[in-house]
C-alpha cells in the first residue's frame, strides 16, 4: 500500500469530513467519565486536521503515521499554525516506547487498515502500556455493514487540478474491502498524470474488538455508533469504542 500519491490529495478527499464530530465525541466522553487530559496520543494522524483542533482545546499533542508524506503535509500544517509537532513515523502494530499519555486515539477508521487480526490486538496491547493509568483508549472503525455497502461502491468527482475516481470491491478475508484509486492531477507543464493506488481495509464484529480490549487489560466503557451516544444497530456505519486502562501502574 503507497501513501505516495494519495497524502497530496488526502485533504481533498476528506474536504467534506468534519473533524469536530470527533473532538465533541472526545469532549463528551471525558466530561461523563471525568478524564482529565494533558497529553494525547493520536495514532493514525494522516495530514493533522485532528491534532491541530486537539492543540486549540490546550492539549499536549503527539502523533504517529505510518505514511511519512502525510507527516511531512502534518507537520507544515501545524507549523504554519505556530504549533510545534511531536510526530513520529511508524507501525501503530509496531509502536515504540513513546511516553505515557492520558488519552490515546485512532481515528477515522485508521484502525481499519489492519487487516491482520495480530496487529489489532499488538495495537491494543501497546496502547495499555502506553496509557497512564485511569487513561483512555477512543476509537472508531466501519461496521460491518459499511465495509460490506462498500462492495461495488464508485466515487468520483473532477476539479481543474486534479480529478479522481475510487471504486470499492470486497477483499480476500472476511469483512474486508478494497479501494482502488485513479487520480488525474494537473502538472506544471499543462498536461494531466494518471497515478494509481490501492487501499484495505478490514473490519471485525464488535464483540470480537470488545475480547480483544478486554484481554489487553482495558475496561470497556462503552460502545456507540455514527458519532451519537445511541447502541449500534445493523444499519450502524461508525462503531465508536471507549476503554479505560484501570490497572494502577
Amino acid at each position: 500500500m503507497s501513501y505516495e500519491h494519495f497524502s497530496s490529495y488526502y485533504d481533498l478527499l476528506m474536504e467534506h469530513v468534519e473533524y469536530e464530530e470527533w473532538l465533541r465525541y472526545m469532549e463528551r466522553i471525558f466530561l461523563e467519565h471525568n478524564v482529565n487530559v494533558d497529553h494525547v496520543l493520536d495514532l493514525g494522524c494522516g495530514t493533522g486536521e485532528l491534532l491541530l483542533l486537539m492543540d486549540q482545546k490546550g492539549w499536549q499533542v503527539t502523533g504517529v503515521d505510518l505514511s511519512e508524506e502525510m507527516l511531512s503535509i502534518a507537520q507544515s500544517k501545524l507549523q504554519m499554525a505556530g504549533v510545534t509537532p511531536q510526530l513520529y513515523q511508524g507501525d501503530m502494530s509496531e509502536l515504540p516506547p513513546l511516553g505515557l499519555f492520558d488519552v490515546i486515539t485512532i481515528f477515522c477508521d485508521s484502525l481499519n487498515y489492519l487487516d491482520d487480526e495480530e496487529a489489532v490486538k499488538r495495537t491494543f496491547a501497546s496502547c495499555y502500556k502506553q496509557l497512564k493509568p485511569g487513561g483512555m483508549l477512543l476509537f472508531d472503525v466501519h461496521s460491518p455493514a459499511k465495509i460490506k455497502a462498500f462492495d461495488g461502491a464508485v466515487f468520483a468527482d473532477a476539479s481543474k487540478d486534479v480529478s479522481y475516481i475510487w471504486t470499492s470491491f470486497a477483499g480476500e478475508k472476511p469483512l474486508s474491502i478494497e479501494h482502488e484509486l485513479t487520480f488525474f492531477a494537473l502538472t506544471k507543464n499543462g498536461y494531466y498524470e494518471r497515478v494509481e493506488e490501492l487501499h484495505k481495509e478490514r473490519t471485525f464484529e464488535s464483540g470480537i474488538y470488545k475480547s480483544w480490549l478486554e484481554d489487553a487489560g482495558f475496561s470497556l466503557v462503552e460502545i456507540t455508533a455514527d458519532f451519537l451516544t445511541k447502541q449500534p444497530t445493523d444499519e450502524s456505519e461508525r462503531l465508536f469504542f471507549a476503554c479505560r486502562k484501570i490497572d494502577a501502574g
